[in-house]
């Protein structure tokens, strides 16, 4: 498998500076099965980039952590409430 293809160089990510969760523990983000993510979604919460960073994370089907407010187990809810889901 040709891991080049994974990546599109012409993607915009620069909303990605500014993530708040850029300057706070990644661990609050990646919480053990079963942990709190009231902290990684309070500072989401306050984030500029909120929505910029959970279309990522759906368009990229990320399925760990806490990703625009939202874990993985609402994105999949958010993607089948919203006609995102992949075929």
């Amino acid at each position: 498998m040709e891991l080049w293809g994974l990546f599109n160089p012409d993607e915009d990510v620069s909303w990605q500076h500014k993530a708040l969760c850029a300057q706070t523990d990644p661990e609050a983000f990646f919480p053990e099965k079963g942990g709190s993510t009231r902290d990684a979604k309070k500072v989401c919460a306050e984030c500029e980039v909120r929505e910029q960073c959970l279309k990522w994370a759906i368009d990229h089907d990320e399925r760990f952590g806490i990703w625009g407010g939202m874990s993985e187990r609402e994105r999949r809810r958010y993607k089948k409430e919203h006609g995102k889901e992949r075929a």
